[in-house]
């Protein structure tokens, strides 16, 4: 009877597993000489390690390419950094690289990564400790070789974008025995005179020739500078343990240059785009104010005790000119009826039918006469005429029948003594 038996993809995850618990095997150094390379489309480098004892495939992943610094070809002997694990579906183990130098630099490329995973673990990188570099610098200070083409870019550059920026240069030595303390004494004596921002950088080069922003005593001067810290060293294609700890990575001096010095004109454009506004923006208020202003007048002045007295003056006015015109209108009808009055009384009036020619006659006693039968012959009467009375005596009276206009007999009697 078969006992323990095992299928092949259970003994393939098995290996697996064992390469993966081998601490040794999840960061390891292998040297060799580059065959078989081949860069697929995917961006995956598929290459084979080899030396005089035997070979072992490598593959490099697209997303780890940023380790890489130079072109894998046929025939290097270079230094790869990775881990060692199985591909389960053919039960084949390789390396899985992370970064791949060239075999002369291997020794530095070591202490670099020594020092990096040391510092990184101290907390060195972290952005909790990354200074904000400021918007409007007035002084910044540079730490470079005075005579190196680094120099004279972020001179160029700063002189282009703001000529009122000051840059103070620290003459250091970036390359050679002496240069990581030589920078060391730029960052301290810098950060002591108050800049804004230092940039601390030089042109690319080898990884020899950027070693001194490699050291401890370089990355540890960054980290303790009270001033904001700007890395600049090499091409964009260069890392240095300088660039994990400064405050802020540039890619070249030029880039730090642009990073550190703010542009004027648009500073100026900015200051005119602000001095339109507000100019629109007094301008609104004041033309604002001014029609609070007049709607405040025009409201004082309908409120003011002097326009209310020109008011009521004018009421008055009206009032007195109506009252004129109602009371000559009144005295106009009340004319008018009396002079219809006047007409009438004039109409009755004895005086008037006397200028006519009428008299009225009164008996001796004064007693008007209104009738024949109140006379006797011989008797006085007195006659009232327009101008004066005459004295008459009766001859003969006779008595005759008529009927008075407007009511026969009676209205007769009504007449009085006029005849």
């Amino acid at each position: 009877m078969r006992r323990n038996v095992y299928t092949v993809g259970q003994v393939n995850a098995y290996i697996k597993n064992m390469f993966t618990q081998d601490f040794m095997m999840n960061r390891i150094y292998i040297k060799g000489e580059v065959s078989n390379c081949k860069y697929h489309t995917s961006g995956h480098i598929y290459f084979t390690l080899k030396d005089e004892t035997g070979t072992m495939a490598c593959v490099m992943f697209s997303s780890q390419r940023k380790g890489l610094a130079f072109r894998l070809e046929e025939g290097q002997k270079v230094i790869a950094l990775g881990t060692v694990n199985v591909y389960e579906r053919d039960g084949k183990y390789q390396l899985y690289a992370k970064e791949i130098v060239l075999d002369g630099t291997g020794d530095l490329y070591r202490r670099f990564h020594e020092l990096k995973q040391q510092l990184e673990e101290m907390g060195m990188f972290s952005e909790e400790y990354k200074q904000p570099v400021p918007k409007y610098c007035q002084k910044i200070g540079v730490v470079t070789a005075p005579t190196g083409a680094a120099v004279q870019d972020i001179r160029n550059i700063a002189g282009r974008r703001n000529p009122f920026v000051q840059l103070i240069l620290y003459p250091a030595q970036v390359q050679g025995q002496g240069a990581a303390e030589s920078i060391v004494r730029g960052i301290r004596m810098l950060d002591a005179c108050g800049m804004d921002v230092i940039i601390v950088g030089r042109g690319g080069g080898s990884i020899e020739d950027l070693w001194a922003f490699n050291e401890e005593c370089v990355a540890r001067a960054i980290f303790e500078c009270n001033t904001p810290v700007i890395s600049a060293v090499g091409h964009e294609t260069d890392f240095t343990i300088a660039d994990f700890v400064a405050d802020l990575r540039a890619p070249t001096p030029s880039a730090a240059a642009e990073l550190a010095v703010f542009e004027i004109e648009q500073i100026e454009q900015r200051m005119r785009d602000m001095h339109e506004w507000l100019v629109q923006k007094i301008r609104g208020c004041t033309d604002a104010a001014w029609e609070r202003y007049e709607k405040a007048r025009m409201r004082l002045g309908y409120l003011s005790p002097e326009h209310q007295l020109r008011q009521k003056q004018q009421y008055a006015a009206e009032l007195e000119e109506k009252l004129r015109t109602a009371m000559a209108q009144r005295l106009q009808k009340s004319r008018h009826r009396l002079e219809l009055y006047a007409g009438r009384l004039e109409g009755l009036s004895p005086l008037a039918k006397l200028s006519r020619g009428y008299a009225f006659v009164t008996d001796e006693g004064g007693k008007a006469l209104v009738s024949v039968d109140q006379t006797k012959k011989g008797g006085l009467l007195a006659l009232q005429i327009k101008d004066g009375e005459v004295l008459a005596r009766v001859e003969e009276k006779k008595k005759t029948e008529r009927v008075m206009e407007g009511g026969g007999e009676k209205a007769g009697k009504d007449a009085g003594g006029v005849f």
